[in-house]
This record gives structure tokens, sequence and C-alpha cells, in this order.
């Protein structure tokens, strides 16, 4: 059974000693069914030719970012945007050193930069090499943005000694690639996502918010392009660093988000409301209120549903994901928004003090028809990963039963 048919891999081949068995690498690939395309550094061109590579791929291989004739049709976007994943086997410490600083000096780490599908490593490198401290600290940093790891293995090296560095055998990579579950579920889904508070103006300098970090959906942004998703992130007012690789769009208030998610919506596979949203905004006023009364009444304006307007879109809509925050009944709560809203499925998490909201660790109660499961607590990052793969699952399993 070819497990990577369909698959498009753009193998990147850098220098080093384990760069003959990147040679064998794309036999297996393309044996698995998979369509394959090689770059090469200049440095990995001094222990195989480009020529091996291009007769085992079928495709010519690129060497120099500034090559006239590939660049005239911006030819290290095209890559970038062709492949489903990029493997980078071998992947030296100088690589995955300039990866980590976001450096483009060469063709390889310009189409990685300039990609969003998923970024494999499979590391070879002398064993004292790969334990410095500036190597595990470049690989953390990597694999905290979602870069995922092949390797090393361990055992004699070609310079003799022994210890971690050397590069997982082909075999155990393609294994790596049709094997593990979850892993790429989301290949090639749109995931749109939305994220944080909303603030409702009172008046020009005053509004209405919550205390929702963004942590949650931030952390479901990253997890999702780490399974082969392409990333919209709706996002109200936050202090983090967007996601790198995903599209986002800043909003406000609740309108806002209304509005773009409904834009994004129909051309979404898995819609994810992980936003906090408001519920009611204020009239505002248009002039600064003065402190004259002992007491002020606001009029508030109940909002428009964005789940349940995306949960009804005529014809085909997305796979929709509901969030709930409750400080108690939590279960019954999240089985009503699941039905009255006709939801896919919801997580919900209790909030309070100390609870949900502001902290990095959080537990889930997730629901759909038909069934349930629970997350115990555990880092947003380790959750989000769970839920999606919980997404993934429930979306497969419900696309195979209507198509079949």
């Amino acid at each position: 059974m070819n497990e990577l048919t369909g698959q498009k891999i753009l193998l990147g081949v850098t220098g080093g000693i384990a760069a003959y068995k990147a040679a064998e690498l794309v036999r297996l690939l393309r044996g698995a069914g998979a369509d394959v395309r090689v770059i090469m550094t200049r440095a990995a061109t001094a222990f195989v030719t480009p020529l091996t590579f291009q007769a085992l791929s079928g495709h010519p291989v690129p060497l120099e970012l500034l090559d006239s004739d590939a660049e005239s049709a911006m030819g290290h976007i095209h890559l970038a945007r062709w492949a489903d994943r990029i493997l980078i086997a071998p992947a030296s410490a100088d690589v995955i050193a300039r990866l980590r600083v976001g450096l483009a000096d060469d063709l390889l780490t310009t189409v990685c930069l300039a990609a969003t599908a998923p970024l494999l490593l499979a590391p070879a490198m002398n064993q004292a090499m790969w334990q410095h401290a500036a190597t595990q600290e470049n690989i953390a940093v990597l694999k905290s943005r979602g870069v995922s790891l092949l390797g090393p293995a361990e055992g004699e090296q070609a310079c003799g000694e022994v210890g971690p560095g050397r590069l997982l055998e082909p075999a155990a990579i393609v294994e790596s690639l049709v094997g593990q579950p979850g892993e790429f579920a989301m290949a090639r889904l749109r995931v749109l996502i939305s994220a944080g508070p909303t603030r409702e103006p009172i008046d020009p300098v005053r509004y209405l918010t919550n205390r929702s970090s963004g942590k949650m959906g931030y952390a479901l942004a990253q997890s999702a392009m780490a399974l082969g998703a392409k990333v919209t992130l709706v996002s109200g007012p936050t202090a983090l660093v967007p996601p790198t690789g995903a599209e986002v769009v800043p909003v406000d208030t609740a309108a806002n988000m209304y509005e773009a998610v409904l834009a994004r919506a129909r051309r979404a596979d898995i819609y994810i409301g992980a936003a906090a949203v408001a519920d009611y905004a204020p009239d505002t006023v248009p002039h600064k209120m003065k402190k004259d009364a002992d007491s002020l009444a606001l009029n508030l304006v109940k909002t428009r549903d964005i789940l349940a307007a995306v949960s009804a879109l005529p014809g085909s809509r997305p796979f929709t994901v509901g969030f709930a925050a409750e400080t108690q009944n939590l279960e019954g709560y999240a089985r009503s928004k699941l039905a009255a809203k006709a939801l896919d499925m919801v997580a919900a998490n209790q909030v309070g003090a100390g609870v949900g909201f502001d902290v990095d660790d959080n537990a889930l109660y997730v629901c759909w028809p038909g069934g349930e499961t629970r997350l115990p607590t555990a880092p947003k990052s380790t959750l989000a990963h769970q839920l999606l793969t919980l997404i993934a699952d429930r979306y497969h399993a419900q696309h195979s039963a209507e198509n079949s």
C-alpha cells in the first residue's frame, strides 16, 4: 500500500557524510507514492551530485537562490507553496542554527522561511556537536515553533566516535512519516480559528473586555500548522506573538470578529471558535464621558452569535467547534451549547480564580453528538495538540460517512 500517495515532499539535503543516504530516502519516498523534489546546499554537492537526485526524483535539482531562470518566476516561492511537507535529511548543525535565527542566505533556508508547510528535520552530525548547548537550544526553539524532529539515532559515527547524532535510516524516516497516529492529520485542510478577547467601546477612550489571554487559540493555531493545516487566525487584542506561517487577521470588537470570520468561513474546512467574544456591547457614546454622577447605567445590546451563524451557513459549511468557558455545571452547559447551536463539537473548560484565564495550563471536557471525552490538566500547547487530533478524527469520520 502506498501510504504517501499524492503527498508532495520537498527534501532538503545538507552537507555531511550522511548525504549519501538521502538518495535511498528519495527512492523509498517515491516507492511509498510521494512526489519528491530535492534542494541541495552547495556543501551537499561535495558528497553527492545533483544528477543523482535528478535521476531518482524525476525533477531538476535547484542549487542557487539567485538562479536567473528560476527566479524570473519566483522559483523559491513556487517551491515553498508546492510542498505539503518539507523534510531536511540530513539536517546539519549549521542549517539548524540558520533556521533557528531565520536566515535566508541560500535556496533551502529561503524556501523554509517562505513556506507554511510542516517542517521536519532529521539531524546528522558529530555526537559532541549534537549535544552542544547551542545545538540543543536551537532545537528547542525550532520545536516550540512546531518543527518536528526525526532522530537522531545513536551509534558509531563516521569519525569513529560513538553517541547520538547518526541520521535515522531512510526506512525509519519514511516509517515515521506514515506510521505515527495523528501525524499530519490535517494535511491540506484549511483551518479557521478565532482567538483572544474582544473590546467593546463605551466611549472614545473606554471599553469593556474580558480576561482572555488568547493563549489557547494561539496554541491551536500553532499545533494545527504542525499537523499540516493551512491556518487563518482571527485574533482579538492580545500580547502574544502571532504564530509564524499563519494568516493573522487582527480585529477589535465582536462586530469586527463576526465580519472577519463570516467572510472566511465558507473557504474553511474547519472553524474553531476559541475566542472569548463579548455577549453584549454598550451603545457607544461619541464623546468622553465625564465623572459627573454618583452612578452610571450602561445600555448593553446583544452581539451577533458567530458560532451559530457559521453553523447555520446554507450548503457546505465548515466542521464547527465551539468553546465554552463556565464557572458551574460545565458538562451540562457544554451539551446545551452543542445542541442549541447545532455544532459538531464543543470544548469546555472551567474558569475562575487561577483557572482557565491568564494561566499556561488548562483542562477540557469535549463533547460531540454521540460522544464525549476529558482531556486532563496539561500545558495549553499539549491540550491543543490533543484536541486537534480529536477534531481531525471526527472531521475525517464525518466526511467518510458522508461520502460512503
